[in-house]
């Protein structure tokens, strides 16, 4: 299968029936920026219907590693050539959780300034859970890149009973400020 373009969508659950659990991954290659790679955070936003999150507890990151029912756990040693993972068990999603969006940014404090465009790969890729066999991977989404310091890497969707998967590929100059301020995160 060929890597996912930004904004291609798959349907994972009605594809794969039965589909419970998926691990998503992100792998990237920083070369030889080691303040970059020693910088750079995965971060998972749970969103209702209006794409916001409905508190800061579902904002799962390095200080806060699960959501608050725990259907969205960050992995704690990421496997398969992958930086940061996070599982996902689809079934336990509460039902006002409309949006998964995985993100990555910069961790405030880095100097001098970098930036996501020193990224040679930022690869996006679903596994299924227990099995880890690969799903879906994304095309490598790093030469888009210019001034941003976050990037909403991709989506997991309701769509009607299933879900989907949505590549994105959608940079923040702002960081993880302007990704807070677009979905409702107290900071």
């Amino acid at each position: 299968m060929p890597p996912m373009r930004r904004g291609a969508n798959v349907a994972l659950t009605k594809e794969i029936p039965g589909l419970s659990g998926i691990v998503v991954g992100v792998a990237w290659n920083s070369g030889a920026e080691r303040v970059l790679e020693d910088n750079l955070v995965l971060a998972t936003l749970l969103c209702d219907s209006q794409g916001k999150a409905p508190t800061a507890e579902h904002f799962v990151f390095f200080n806060q590693q699960s959501s608050p029912d725990e259907s969205v756990t960050q992995v704690e040693t990421a496997l398969a050539g992958d930086k940061e993972q996070v599982e996902i068990d689809l079934p336990d999603v509460p039902a006002d959780i409309a949006r998964i969006v995985l993100v990555v940014y910069l961790n405030d404090g880095t100097a001098p300034r970098r930036t996501l465009a020193q990224l040679r790969d930022i690869t996006v890729v679903v596994r299924e859970a227990g099995s880890n066999r690969e799903l879906v991977r994304s095309e490598n989404l790093a030469p888009a890149l210019s001034t941003e310091t976050a990037l909403v890497l991709a989506e997991v969707y309701r769509h009607g009973p299933d879900w989907k998967f949505k590549v994105v590929g959608d940079g923040y100059a702002s960081g993880v400020a302007g990704i807070a301020a677009d979905y409702g995160l107290p900071l």
